[in-house]
């Protein structure tokens, strides 16, 4: 049981050190561009030059720099961090924060016996709280590539040989960087509609609806995935009336379906709208608002559903457009992912791809491994990155998170398994402090115990479901979990009874 599972992490870490195979590792890429000049010019030659500076960019180019390669990175933005920093992960979090605590201050904090006259938004300090995060965090970057020795060219760059990236500068110059290998890591960009343009003040990308001056009295978010619900719920919270438009049966389509009905539930309790099974035909704008004409994904009558902004958040394509691809023949599927082998490598020697512009989970602590693996792989090592076992997080309150398969998987596979769940009412902690809607539910297969998948939902998920990742990580068996002592109270706790209803019973319950 126990002790053999331990066996099975000892022989997969042996497995590891030992095996130089392209079958210990995953594949796949990315590609983002650049804008300006830096701290360096990056006129020699480099040992690798890197096209993007987002989180699979720049974790690549300094883990580079610290296995002793020359390194130039290359970012058109003029700020590091891409799209995630910028515009994406960080900014929407800061927003996701501070309107829950507007949330909590109106709905929760007298229960606790925090009692005041009255509580409103000040929606520019908001914004500016945000945004003083997000020049923090990449003011940060900038110091760690000064710290590891990274070059910083800003500015466009494109590919003009398997060696040579020419980059057009903020000034309107023009260098070009050399290097022995190119990475690129030029990440994504918003996912367009067709018939929809985004003006990014009525109609809007995620990008527009982080920066919006007033809260509208009625969003429609078109696409109830990740981004969508974490949007809505931010405005949501400050006072918009949320509808959710989706062409799909189900919100967060890859999302374990016990798990997604559960949290369905919980965002209409909050007042969200969902559309399932509709699709937009066509949108107006004008100075009074938006039109949007829908009708049933199958077919059907036309509606007319009216708003003051709209969102459009119906996926993100790989960023790969005007990098020279062709130029040099780098090889693409047909959405433009770059095709890349276990060691990140692309078709043309010497030129690599990472994160969002290869196939693969689109997040950015995936581009992240990506790049630290490419980089290993190229500094003669072995790199290792895992797909199956990358974490995913929606930050709506509550969270939900999952590693691993989804029961709907699982049966796919036909493979036999368990179910052991625990919900969080159950919790003393989160009984405690008043949050304790959400559950555990773990898989495992029924002859090994191995555990196959992990789905929280919780107040705090994204973080208690690195403990599951982990597990995964080391082929744990769920007993392995339950036999981990957890401080108490804590709401890890929930995870350990999870498991011991897995392979056997929970006590608290």
């Amino acid at each position: 049981m126990a002790m053999a599972s331990l066996a099975r992490r000892k022989a997969y870490l042996l497995t590891r050190n030992l095996s130089n195979s392209s079958s210990d590792v995953l594949k796949y890429s990315p590609t983002m561009t650049s804008f300006s000049r830096g701290f360096a010019s990056g006129s020699e030659e480099n040992d690798v030059v890197v096209i993007g500076g987002g989180p699979g960019g720049y974790v690549a180019a300094i883990k580079a720099a610290q296995l002793g390669l020359k390194t130039t990175c290359i970012e058109k933005r003029g700020a590091l961090g891409g799209t995630c920093l910028n515009v994406g992960c960080i900014p929407s979090k800061a927003l996701l924060h501070s309107s829950h605590m507007y949330h909590e201050a109106q709905h929760s904090f007298a229960s606790h016996g925090v009692k005041f006259s009255s509580v409103e938004i000040d929606l520019p300090a908001m914004m500016a709280q945000k945004d003083k995060a997000v020049s923090n965090l990449t003011r940060g970057i900038e110091g760690l590539f000064k710290k590891n020795k990274v070059s910083y060219v800003k500015g466009y760059g494109k590919l003009i040989s398997p060696s040579e990236v020419s980059v057009e500068t903020p000034d309107g110059g023009n260098a070009v960087v050399k290097g022995k290998h190119i990475i690129i890591a030029t990440g994504s960009d918003v996912k367009s509609l067709p018939g929809i343009t985004i003006d990014e003040k009525r109609i809007v990308s995620s990008t527009g609806a982080l920066a919006l001056t007033e809260i509208p009295k009625k969003l429609v978010v078109i696409g109830a995935g990740y981004i969508g619900l974490e949007m809505g719920s931010v405005w949501g919270r400050l006072g918009s009336q949320i509808t959710v438009v989706e062409f799909a049966a189900d919100i967060v389509p890859t999302m374990d379906g016990e798990i997604r009905k559960q949290f369905q539930r919980s965002l209409e309790k909050q007042g969200m709208k969902f559309m399932l099974k509709t699709k937009v035909v066509g949108v107006d704008s004008s100075a009074d608002g938006v039109k949007l004409t829908l009708e049933p994904a199958a077919g059907g009558d036309q509606t007319i559903l009216e708003a003051d902004v709209v969102l459009v958040s119906a996926g993100r394509s790989p960023y790969t457009g005007g990098l020279g691809l062709d130029k040099i023949g780098v090889e693409t599927d047909k959405i433009g992912r770059i095709l890349v082998n276990e060691r990140f490598s692309t078709n043309v020697p010497g030129v690599y791809a990472i994160g969002d512009v290869i196939p693969g989970p689109m997040l950015a602590h995936k581009a992240e491994e990506d790049g630290v693996a490419c980089v290993e792989f190229i500094a003669g090592k072995t790199g290792h990155v895992d797909y199956d076992k990358v974490p995913g997080v929606v930050y709506t309150h509550p969270e939900v998170a999952s590693v691993g398969k989804t029961e709907e998987q699982v049966k796919a596979l036909g493979v036999e398994y368990r179910v052991g769940k625990f919900p969080f009412m159950a919790n003393s902690r989160a009984k405690a402090i008043d949050n304790a809607e959400g559950l555990v539910k773990i898989l495992a297969e029924k002859e090994t115990d191995k555990i196959l998948g992990v789905h929280i939902m919780a107040s705090n998920a994204g973080e208690l479901i690195h403990e599951a990742a982990i597990a995964l990580q080391y082929d744990a068996a769920s007993e392995d979990i339950a036999r981990v002592c957890h401080a108490h109270p804590t709401m890890s706790e929930a995870l350990k009874e999870a498991a011991m209803a897995t392979y056997d019973k929970p006590i608290h319950i």
